[in-house]
């Protein structure tokens, strides 16, 4: 039994209804409570009290095992209290109640918050707190509005092989080459097979570190990243990707490739190459050489763009690597090496046709050195007019790439030699044997 003046909540069976009894206009002298807050059999009884001159209201009640009294200074606060506690208890869960009042204020605010969401009060924490984690200090308002002025535009999410697939699908209905609508095709499934997730997952370190991962050239690897970087450019007009952002591919940089390994023929093994060729290899050999035509570009190449009355190839934008068209002049000599030919259809019949060139200079105990026939004609060029700027807008280069990589690698008397190369006596009969399985030409002995 506790003494009088702290006496402990109580519960009465006849009571069903929350209660506040009026309270007593003073304490008596055997303990009886100003007060007592009740809710259905639970009854919490309320005592004045007197400290130092001061009135002090106080409820006392178990938790958790342990008795707890609390003081208050006002009778309402005491009553509040109170009913709280006894509705705990008629409820059983006083056991598991800590909260304060503030606390428990803040917690009713919360409820009410959250009640249009559905969303339960621990999920909701749970959220806020992970993201206030990631938001590295900034307030969760100024991520969110971030968020949705970059995200919010984005049709749907996609993977990064659906979008490889409509790429493809794209560029073949814009009428794309078939070399590269198949160059993207061999680049890209790769790339796509790497990574099975979205494309806006995408970070520059993954592209960067795949890139790095393939056993290729430097200028392999930048040939590749082109190809990504299509893709992703072609990602942000089908609003897959942030509109306002770079890229994950246009971050990274292409790599930089060692130009000091250009390789030219001289005017003589040019000459002897030229001089064995029967006339289906000459249209490669001749405008490769003298008009610097990248052999991607000659393989797009049609002879209706081929003028000699004006003395021009024209090589439409389509046909260019850099997409811009060009005017390429036609020096004397390409002009006596061309006109003879028929000159109908495509310039190159079939690609395979490379493979016989360059089993032709095997056969002839010289080296073909890779983009050898560009690489004189820019060297030779320059060195016969003297103008980076005019061997650029030719060669569909950058003057500075011109002039960094190609000037003083030939002399004028060279280059008069180059562009001194004519058809032999009987040009037009030179044949030889080709074995284009075994990929060997065998050279008649008087040119063996």
């Amino acid at each position: 039994m506790e003494a009088p003046g702290d006496k402990m909540a109580t519960t009465h069976a006849d009571s069903n209804q929350s209660v506040l009894c009026t309270p007593a206009p003073k304490r008596g002298k055997h303990g009886k409570p100003a007060a007592t807050a009740k809710f259905g059999s639970a009854s919490v009884p309320i005592y004045r009290c007197d400290s130092g001159g001061r009135i002090r209201f106080a409820i006392s009640h178990y938790r958790d095992g342990k008795r707890l009294r609390q003081f208050f200074t006002t009778l309402e606060a005491a009553k509040k209290e109170g009913m709280f506690v006894a509705q705990r208890i008629q409820a059983g869960l006083q056991h598991v109640t800590d909260l304060k009042p503030h606390e428990r204020d803040n917690y009713a605010k919360a409820l009410q918050l959250l009640a249009d969401s559905g969303i339960p009060l621990v999920a909701a924490i749970e959220d806020y707190t992970r993201a206030r984690s990631l938001a590295d200090g900034e307030p969760l308002s100024t991520v969110v509005g971030d968020y949705r002025r970059h995200f919010k535009p984005l049709t749907r999410r996609a993977t990064l092989r659906e979008v490889v697939d409509e790429l493809l699908a794209a560029r073949q209905q814009d009428g794309a080459s078939r070399s590269y609508v198949s160059q993207l095709k061999t680049v890209l499934t790769r790339f796509a097979d790497a990574f099975p997730g979205e494309i806006l997952d995408l970070a520059s370190s993954d592209v960067d570190a795949w890139l790095r991962g393939l056993d290729v050239s430097a200028g392999s690897r930048n040939s590749m990243l082109l190809c990504v970087k299509v893709l992703f450019s072609f990602a942000r007009e089908r609003n897959y990707l942030p509109a306002e952002r770079m890229t994950a591919a246009e971050q990274i940089k292409k790599v930089k490739v060692k130009n000091d390994d250009v390789s030219v023929f001289t005017p003589k093994e040019m000459a002897k190459i030229l001089h064995a060729a029967p006339p289906h290899l000459v249209p490669i050999l001749a405008i490769g050489a003298f008009s610097g035509i990248r052999m991607a570009e000659l393989n797009r190449l049609d002879w209706s763009a081929v003028d000699l009355e004006r003395g021009h190839i024209e090589l439409r934008a389509s046909q260019a690597k850099t997409a811009s068209r060009r005017i390429i002049p036609i020096t004397d000599n390409l002009r006596a090496w061309i006109e003879p030919l028929p000159r109908k259809g495509k310039v190159v019949r079939t690609a395979l046709l490379h493979r016989e060139v360059t089993a032709l200079a095997r056969a002839l105990k010289l080296e073909w050195p890779r983009n050898v026939l560009r690489h004189s004609f820019i060297s030779y060029r320059i060195a016969k007019v003297k103008s980076a700027d005019q061997v650029a807008l030719e060669a569909g280069n950058s003057p500075s790439i011109i002039f960094k990589h190609y000037r003083e690698l030939t002399t004028e008397q060279q280059a008069d030699e180059w562009f001194g190369i004519l058809p032999k006596d009987a040009q037009w009969e030179t044949t030889y044997q080709w074995d284009h399985r075994a990929r060997v030409v065998t050279l008649p002995e008087s040119e063996a």
